[in-house]
């Protein structure tokens, strides 16, 4: 099975190349930056033109499309949108033009409307959640998934999207502890996160599970990055916020349920763990 990886020298794309090759797939990394790896397993694009990200996905059986602007605030606002929102045409085109089998994409957290100065709607916050995109790149994230929906209806092709919470590699759990003192300095996103070997595993799920037409699920960590039980938090930054079930220990507010039934996702990296 040959993959193409969109994105592969980013921090997601790292992994994700990397797990997917260690279960026996092809993989070939698609980016404008070079991954300095060996020849032929890293093919320099500009996938906001279209002809090249036509030849970027020609002989593969799927793509993994992980790469944009990684967060906002990087690049100007309208040139986040464009960058991001292009790409995924194009990227989606090409599949669609080459007869891809399934195609596997980021979305994004940040479409249930992070940074949460407006408080969300419930919590646990799940796909059901109204989408409330507060910056370029969530805008763009979101209408991806909007064109996501209409390919596959069009295609036949199953597409999954996965909205991917705050990724965090194993060094990046050494800052942990410094949030601990203020519940307010993580509430712009529930206090979520997810290991990007767990994001790695997810693009592996997406890409072998058994789902028809177009799927988004949210993929987190299970727990938060506090020490302190969710209700806690809750309570202590969003009092009026109605909570859809009854909160156990440190479970997180950024739902997984649904990617555990459609993908079969079993987060299986926390940040106590790894500091421990």
């Amino acid at each position: 099975m040959k993959i193409v990886v969109t994105g592969g020298t980013g921090k997601a794309g790292r992994w994700a190349i990397s797990h997917l090759r260690d279960t026996g797939k092809d993989v070939l990394n698609v980016d404008w930056k070079h991954d300095g790896s060996a020849h032929g397993q890293c093919l320099v694009t500009d996938l906001t033109d279209p002809g090249q990200a036509f030849e970027a996905l020609a002989g593969a059986d799927a793509v993994v499309h992980l790469a944009a602007i990684p967060a906002p605030e990087i690049r100007p606002v309208a040139e986040t949108f464009r960058i991001n929102m292009i790409s995924t045409y194009n990227v989606f085109a090409a599949a669609e033009a080459h007869g891809l089998q399934r195609v596997v994409y980021a979305s994004s957290e940040t479409v249930l409307g992070l940074p949460f100065d407006e408080p969300p709607a419930f919590a646990p916050i799940d796909e059901t959640h109204p989408p409330r995109p507060e910056s370029s790149y969530s805008l763009a994230k979101l209408a991806g998934e909007t064109l996501a929906d209409q390919f596959a209806r069009r295609t036949g092709v199953p597409y999954v999207g996965l909205r991917i919470s705050n990724i965090m590699e194993p060094d990046d759990y050494r800052a942990f502890p410094s949030y601990q003192d203020d519940a307010t300095l993580r509430k712009w996103n529930l206090w979520g996160y997810v290991d990007a070997r767990d994001v790695a595993a997810a693009c592996e799920l997406g890409l072998e599970a058994a789902v028809s037409g177009h799927e988004v699920a949210i993929i987190a960590a299970d727990d938060t990055c506090m020490t302190r039980d969710s209700a806690d938090l809750m309570a202590e930054v969003f009092p009026n916020v109605p909570l859809t079930r009854n909160l156990r220990g440190r479970e997180t507010l950024l739902a997984i349920d649904h990617a555990k039934e459609i993908l079969g996702y079993e987060p299986r990296w926390r940040w106590q763990d790894a500091l421990a």
